[in-house]
C-alpha cells in the first residue's frame, strides 16, 4: 500500500521533534491529520511544511481530559472518522536528578503526559473507531529504548515507558473483536530538540559523559507510516528504530 488517501489520523505532540515528522509524512502521503500539541503556533508551523495538506491544528493538553475529547470530537466533526492515532506526545522530565531529589511534582508532570495522556488519547480512539464505520483503526504508542533499559537518572520517564509497554499489550488484545491494531515504536536518538544534548555529551552507566550518534528522524517518521499503512489484518506489535551505533545493546 503506498498512500492512504482519505485516511485520517491523530498526531499528538505534532509541534515538534518525532510528532512533526510523522505529520508531515502522512500529509505528503495522502492523510488527513489532526495536529495535538499545547501550542497553536508550533502546530500551525507543522502544518506549514505540506502546504494544501488535510490539516486540522488543535491545541490539546493530553493530561486534561476535556481537552482530549475535544481532540477527537474536533477530528470527527472536521474529517468523519478516526484511522490512527499516532500517541506520541511525552517528556523527558528534570534531567540528571537523582531519584531522591526527584520533586514529586516533576514524577506526577511526567506520568500525567507520558502515561495518564497515551491512555486518555488511546480509550478516546479506541472508542471512535469501535463506533463508527466500517469499524476498526490503528494506534500505534511511541515507546522508547527506555522501554527496555534506562539512562541514569530517569526514573520517570523509564517508570513511564515501561508502563506503555503494558498498555500496548492490553489495548492489542482489547481491540481484536474491533479491528483495533495496536503497537509500538521504540525509537532511540532520532535527531530533534529533545536529544541535542546527545550530540553533546549524555551521561553512561559507567558515570561517564560521552557523545552518542543520532540518526535522521525521517527515518522513525518512515517507519511509522509503514506501521500506519499495514492493513488491519497485520500489525507491527513491536518495533525498535535507532542510531546504529548508540550505546543500547551495551548500555549498563
Amino acid at each position: 500500500m503506498n498512500a492512504k488517501e482519505n485516511a485520517i489520523a491523530v498526531v499528538t505532540g505534532a509541534g515538534s521533534g518525532i510528532g512533526r515528522a510523522v505529520a508531515v509524512e502522512l500529509l505528503r502521503a495522502g492523510w488527513s491529520v489532526a495536529l495535538a500539541g499545547r501550542r497553536a503556533e508550533t502546530l500551525e508551523e507543522t502544518a506549514a511544511h505540506v502546504p494544501g495538506g488535510a490539516a486540522l491544528a488543535v491545541r490539546t493538553d493530553v493530561s486534561r481530559p476535556e481537552d482530549v475529547t475535544a481532540l477527537f470530537a474536533a477530528t470527527v466533526e472536521r474529517f468523519g472518522r478516526v484511522d490512527l492515532l499516532f500517541n506520541n506526545a511525552g517528556t523527558f522530565g528534570p534531567g540528571g536528578v537523582p531519584v531522591e531529589e526527584l520533586p514529586y511534582e516533576a514524577w506526577r508532570h511526567v506520568v500525567d503526559t507520558n502515561l495518564n495522556g497515551a491512555f486518555l488519547c488511546a480509550q478516546a480512539a479506541y472508542r471512535q473507531m469501535k463506533e463508527q464505520e466500517p469499524q476498526g483503526g490503528r494506534i500505534i504508542n511511541n515507546g522508547s529504548i527506555s522501554a527496555h533499559t534506562p539512562r541514569p537518572h530517569s526514573v520517570a520517564y523509564t517508570a513511564t515507558k515501561h508502563a506503555l509497554t503494558g498498555l500496548t499489550k492490553s489495548l492489542s488484545l482489547d481491540g481484536r473483536p474491533y479491528r483495533i491494531a495496536v503497537g509500538q515504536i521504540d525509537i532511540g536518538n532520532a535527531a530533534t530538540d529533545m536529544t541535542a544534548r546527545m550530540q553533546t555529551g549524555a551521561l553512561q552507566a559507567n558515570g561517564e559523559v560521552a557523545p552518542e550518534p543520532v540518526m535522521d528522524v525521517a527515518d522513525v517518521a518512515r517507519t511509522v507510516r509503514h506501521m500506519a499503512e499495514l492493513p488491519l489484518e497485520a500489525n507491527v506489535q513491536f518495533a525498535t528504530v535507532l542510531a546504529t551505533a548508540m550505546p543500547y545493546v551495551g548500555r549498563g
